[in-house]
C-alpha cells in the first residue's frame, strides 16, 4: 500500500502554461453556465413572443384590408350591373317610344278593318317583337281613372258612374315593366253634380219608407 503524502490535495487538470487564475475560472465555469442558461432562454422566449405578436398584428391588418377590398369590389360589381340594366332599359324605352306612332297606326287600321294581307302579317310580327322586348299595352274602357297612368283628354258627366271613369280610350298607354313610357289617353266621365251614389239612394229610400217590410 502507498502512503498518502500529508497536505497534498487533488487539483483540477490545468493545461501547461496556464496561470492560477485560469485554473480558478476552469473550476468555477460550470456553475456560471448553469446560472446563465435559464436567463438566456427566458430572454429569447420573450423576444420570440414579441415578434409573434407583431406578426399577428400585421396579419390582422392585412386581413382587414383584404376584406375591405373584397367588399368594395362586390359593391362595385353590383353598381356596374345596376347601371348596365338601367342603361339597357333606357335604350329599350327610347327605341320603343319611337315605334309608338307606328303601333297607333296599326291599331287604327285594325279598328277600321284595314289590317289585311301582307300588311297584317308585318304588323303582327312587329307587335310580337315589341312584346318580346317587354312592351305592354294598357288602358280599357270602364276602368277607374288613375292620374298616374291615365291622361284625360275629354271630360263629361254621366248618371251611370259612381266615380271618375274612363269611358273611351283615345290612345292606349304603354309600359315596360314598372316604367310607363306613355300614359293612356282617355275620355273620362264623372257622376252628375249633386247625384248621390247608388248605395246612398237605396239607404235614403229605406229610411223614408220606414225600413224594409217584415213578413
Amino acid at each position: 500500500m502507498s502512503e498518502e503524502t500529508p497536505g497534498f490535495e487533488e487539483k483540477p487538470d490545468v493545461p501547461s502554461g496556464a496561470t492560477p487564475d485560469d485554473a480558478a475560472e476552469t473550476a468555477g465555469s460550470p456553475e456560471k453556465e448553469d446560472t446563465a442558461a435559464p436567463a438566456g432562454d427566458a430572454a429569447q422566449t420573450a423576444g420570440l413572443t414579441a415578434q409573434l405578436d407583431q406578426v399577428r398584428g400585421a396579419l390582422g391588418e392585412r386581413t382587414a384590408d383584404l376584406q375591405r377590398l373584397q367588399a368594395e369590389y362586390q359593391n362595385y360589381r353590383r353598381r356596374v350591373e345596376r347601371d348596365r340594366v338601367t342603361v339597357k332599359e333606357i335604350a329599350t324605352a327610347t327605341l320603343l317610344t319611337e315605334l309608338l306612332p307606328v303601333l297607333d297606326d296599326i291599331g287604327r287600321a285594325r279598328d277600321h278593318g284595314e289590317l289585311v294581307g301582307g300588311f297584317k302579317s308585318v304588323a303582327e310580327s312587329l307587335e310580337t317583337a315589341v312584346a318580346k322586348m317587354g312592351l305592354q299595352q294598357f288602358g280599357k274602357e270602364g276602368e277607374p281613372f288613375d292620374p298616374t297612368v291615365h291622361e284625360a283628354l275629354m271630360h263629361s258627366y254621366a248618371p251611370d258612374v259612381t266615380e271618375t271613369t274612363c269611358v273611351a280610350v283615345l290612345q292606349p298607354g304603354y309600359r315596360i315593366g314598372e316604367r310607363t313610357i306613355r300614359p293612356a289617353r282617355v275620355a273620362v266621365a264623372e257622376p252628375q253634380p249633386g247625384a248621390a251614389p247608388a248605395g246612398k239612394e237605396e239607404k235614403q229610400a229605406d229610411e223614408e219608407s220606414g225600413g224594409p217590410e217584415e213578413g
